[in-house]
């Protein structure tokens, strides 16, 4: 014999709308609450060199890689974005000096310094970050030159300060001395130089250069000579008043 199946009864028109309106009261309740504001941590200071060495593990080169990847994503936060300017720059540059001890030959913390801290409008910080760069040029100026000319550069053209874009191209000039270092790295100084309307200056160092014997490129040779004859050129003018 087949069973009889009991029909299903309906679910009562009331029970469905104290659902919906149940549904609606979570769903406002939820928009309605505060939301939690985010806030922004502050950069921890750095840890200690013999802390990042035992950390390394005999894997100084590659805990640098995760260390200057910690750094640069520092701004973006969980739910807030910090502004470089923000951060507390003498902490930023103990994280760089950090990863320059694990890696001596990495480039990215005084790229990072050069090109993306000092490129705020802020002066001050500015200025210590090209001063990093400075530093660390003296330590090896055969490979890390790129980063002291552009720092000479953000001096002439964003501080606006002559004197200490010459002292950077005269540091280039006087230690960046390897085959590899390109001739317009060393001829930085001569142009900041016209730029400070330091013509016997620029003419010296010109001079210098050809006398010097450090010179044997034949097309370097050329151009420093024209650049002398142009130079002298410039100066009688302004002697005579033309």
């Amino acid at each position: 014999m087949t069973a009889v199946q009991k029909p299903v009864k309906a679910v009562p028109r009331g029970v469905w709308l104290l659902l919906v309106l149940a549904l609606l009261l979570q769903v406002a309740w939820q928009t309605s609450r505060p939301s939690e504001t985010a806030r922004a941590q502050a950069l921890p200071s750095a840890p200690s060199r013999q802390a990042l060495q035992l950390a390394a593990l005999g894997e100084p080169v590659a805990l640098a890689r995760l260390t200057m990847l910690y750094v640069q994503g520092f701004d973006e936060q969980a739910g807030v974005s910090v502004s470089w300017r923000e951060l507390d720059y003498p902490t930023v540059i103990g994280w760089l000096q950090r990863v320059l001890e694990l890696d001596p030959r990495g480039q990215s913390p005084l790229l990072a310094a050069s090109q993306v801290y000092g490129a705020v409008g802020d002066p001050v910080r500015t200025r210590l970050m090209l001063d990093f760069v400075h530093a660390r040029f003296a330590e090896d100026p055969d490979r890390r030159w790129p980063w002291l000319a552009h720092a000479a550069l953000v001096a002439k053209h964003r501080l606006h300060d002559l004197p200490l874009a010459r002292a950077y191209a005269h540091d280039i000039r006087l230690h960046a001395t390897g085959a590899r270092v390109p001739a317009w790295a060393r001829q930085l100084e001569i142009f900041i130089l016209e730029d400070m309307n330091e013509l016997d200056g620029a003419r010296a160092l010109v001079g210098g250069l050809l006398d010097s014997g450090q010179v044997t490129d034949p097309r370097e040779l050329k151009f420093l000579s024209e650049r002398l004859q142009q130079l002298t050129q410039q100066q009688q003018n302004h002697s005579t008043g033309r």
